[in-house]
């Protein structure tokens, strides 16, 4: 029976955690925008308004959805991955994904002025980045 104590069953928990934690996080969000583009688009429209990025929600919009459903696809893939042949990488690649996602909702949020909404997406891009560490291969 292995050590339930070992630091490489730990990081092996870990890695599984991470990896459903984000595919829960992005699934969520991008199928969110799929089944209710209207109601997501007219908020983001609004939202970007009164900001340089006005004209571009369109495109915006569509990037960000593809991002997220990527990085959802690919984490949850990567979590079962990781049960069963204990290979990390599908998991790092919806990591990666979703870092860059977060990166691109923070700019919006920043040059929106939505100081308050770019701050929500600290402790997620957090969480991202230390996955991408967890699941890189060592």
């Amino acid at each position: 029976m292995p050590n339930v104590h070992s630091p490489e069953l730990a990081y092996y928990i870990l890695q599984i955690l991470v990896s459903a934690f984000l595919a829960i996080l992005f699934l969520q969000s991008g199928i969110d925008k799929i089944v209710d583009r209207r109601g997501n688009r007219a908020y983001l429209d609004q939202h970007f308004a009164k900001s340089p990025l006005a004209g571009t929600v369109g495109p915006m919009f569509a990037v960000v959805t593809i991002l997220e459903v990527s990085a959802g696809a690919l984490s949850g893939v990567g979590c079962l991955m990781i049960i069963f042949t204990r290979d990390a990488t599908v998991a790092y690649l919806g990591a990666v994904v979703g870092a860059i996602n977060l990166t691109a909702l923070f700019f919006g949020q920043r040059v929106a002025k939505d100081y308050v909404g770019a701050a929500a997406l600290v402790p997620y891009f957090l969480l991202a980045i230390a996955a991408i560490f967890l699941l890189a291969e060592h």
